[in-house]
């Protein structure tokens, strides 16, 4: 199984474009959809702990889910497998960038992957939303709406957009942990 794991994720790894954000409706489909190896909420729990975990959340995701999967060597495994690709692409495309950096050709390709990256952030960010407020990354009709995380998540929101009131992240973060807390 261990092994397996590494297979997945270095597949992760590979065909994700942009990190982060946009890896995780990647590893939710092989892990949650098509393998069954974690359910929907404890997913659910891994994203949250690996984005208030310091590090990469494609890393912090990867050896979460497979602690749970396998344990230790499942953990090291998946990360070693989720960051290889990223590695080995990476030097192969520096030295290529440094070969090809007057092409207008490339130039275009570079702005097609950005657009990419930002339709995979997207969706990452609505699966996380749908989650949150419904148990389910599917959009369809919820039977359960939490208006509780709702309001918790549009007050940060509002409190983020005042242009008259800077708040630091990390003390927003905390407080709505608090609220959290307090509420359920």
């Amino acid at each position: 199984m261990p092994f397996y794991l590494f297979l997945i994720f270095f597949q992760i790894g590979l065909f994700s474009i942009g990190g982060g954000y946009a890896i995780i409706p990647l590893i939710q489909e092989q892990v949650v959809q098509l393998h069954g190896w974690i359910t929907q909420k404890t997913f659910t729990d891994i994203i949250t702990i690996s984005q208030m975990t310091p590090g990469p959340l494609a890393v912090n995701t990867s050896t979460f889910v497979g602690l749970q999967i396998a344990g230790v060597w499942g953990a090291v495994l998946a990360t070693i497998g989720c960051i290889l690709a990223g590695v080995v692409i990476s030097i192969l495309l520096c030295w290529f960038f440094q070969s090809h950096q007057e092409s207008i050709y490339f130039s275009g390709l570079l702005k097609g992957l950005k657009a990419a990256s930002v339709g995979l952030i997207a969706s990452a960010a609505g699966i996380i939303i749908l989650l949150t407020f419904t148990g389910s990354s599917q959009l369809l009709l919820p039977e359960h709406v939490d208006f509780k995380a709702a309001a918790i998540f549009t007050g940060a929101v509002v409190i983020l957009l005042q242009k008259k009131v800077k708040v630091n992240p990390i003390v927003l973060m905390a407080l709505t942990g608090i609220a959290g807390v307090v509420i359920y």
